[in-house]
């Protein structure tokens, strides 16, 4: 069992104290710092693989052409990427600005007022601001301070941990994570029909409409003195279904392609999709769930707002979908809760689980 340390100053804290090094929990292993860059020089390069933007606004055309080729389109970035832009998507370019006004304002705030909505993740509760805990295995810390909390359904919400200030907080989050549930079953429906199934069946075997939620975590990164040495989130897959992230248009993310960091450009009133692990589990690997992490730099903080669709974390079986497992194509992951998953990504667990084996008692995770 991997033992907790005690957290670090949070991460705001040591920006801006005037530091010229970063402490050295933060500075990344040698195969990591071979690959760390300039991300404004990154994102300035023009040759090489490009991630994909997808124009939705065809998803739901009455001519048939239209609509086929935005589902086409959206399930062939799935396939080779497992991570795009999505452009045209349906959620209102004001609702997102409120979302982001939101979300900067509470970072803003004095950190004695953000500690007030502190969280306790060695007691396990994960939900509120934070900063990341190293563990004895690594003793690595990332460069970034965050804010976690459930924001659908509304039975599994808990409004006594959103931020009070500023005011639209509540109402522009709520109503951004209705937004994107109405998006999460649009988009699940397409990549159901591209696996030759049922057009709800993906989200089904995810959870359905009673028991898939989106979790959002707002990552802060501040400023860094030393980003040649540091990461803001290490490299990782999503254990989502689906992952939607908005940001404040400064460069940060990369993608594991072919064998390269590839850096995502900053795309206006897009927002960015990853394909989780589950989907990639229920599609036996045909949908990819893509290698990422974000870097930062010494001139912007970078702000980015992730909301995660997870299934249940015990009452369903996890596993690749009889109809995509053939002779040909064995499935390529053993069966296994979603809560078993993230033992099995966090702390090396082999656990699978029988049929009727589903009600096991297991430790709590989540996606930070």
């Amino acid at each position: 069992m991997v033992s907790i340390m005690a957290p670090s100053p949070r991460v705001e804290v040591l920006a801006r104290s005037g530091i010229d090094t970063i402490p050295k929990e933060y500075v990344r292993t040698e195969e990591e710092l071979k690959s760390i860059g300039d991300i404004f020089a990154e994102e300035k390069v023009t040759d090489g693989p490009q991630l994909p933007v997808i124009d939705l606004a065809g998803i739901s055309s009455d001519d048939e052409e239209t609509r086929l080729k935005c589902h086409e389109e959206l399930k062939k970035a799935a396939v080779e990427w497992g991570v795009m832009h999505l452009v045209n998507h349906g959620v209102p370019e004001e609702l997102m600005e409120r979302v982001k006004n939101a979300g900067r304002a509470f970072f803003e705030l004095p950190v004695e007022e953000k500690e007030e909505y502190a969280n306790d993740q060695a007691a396990g509760n994960v939900q509120g601001y934070g900063s990341k805990l190293a563990n004895n295995a690594s003793g690595q810390l990332e460069w970034e301070d965050y804010f976690f909390h459930c924001v659908f359904p509304p039975e599994k919400r808990d409004l006594s941990i959103w931020p009070k200030n500023p005011a639209d907080y509540v109402p522009a989050t709520t109503e951004y994570a209705e937004q994107l549930r109405s998006l999460t079953t649009k988009i699940l429906s397409i990549l159901s029909t591209g696996l030759g199934l049922e057009p709800d069946r993906l989200e089904q075997e995810a959870g359905g409409a009673e028991d898939l939620i989106l979790q959002m975590k707002i990552n802060y990164y501040p400023k860094c003195p030393q980003p040649e040495l540091a990461l803001g989130v290490e490299a990782h897959t999503d254990v989502s279904a689906l992952t939607f992230i908005l940001h404040n248009m400064v460069p940060g993310l990369q993608l594991f392609y072919e064998g390269n960091w590839v850096t995502a450009k900053c795309v206006p009133n897009s927002i960015i999709m990853h394909i989780g692990d589950t989907v990639e589990i229920l599609s036996n690997g045909k949908y990819k769930s893509i290698l990422h992490r974000g870097l930062v730099n010494k001139e912007k903080v970078r702000i980015s707002w992730a909301v995660f669709c997870e299934p249940p974390k015990e009452r369903i079986v996890l596993r690749p979908l009889p109809e995509t497992v053939s002779e040909a194509e064995p499935p390529l992951f053993p069966p296994r809760t979603f809560a078993q998953h993230i033992e099995h990504k966090l702390f090396g667990k082999s656990s699978t689980i029988v049929e009727d084996d589903v009600d096991v008692g297991l430790k709590k995770s989540d996606d930070i």
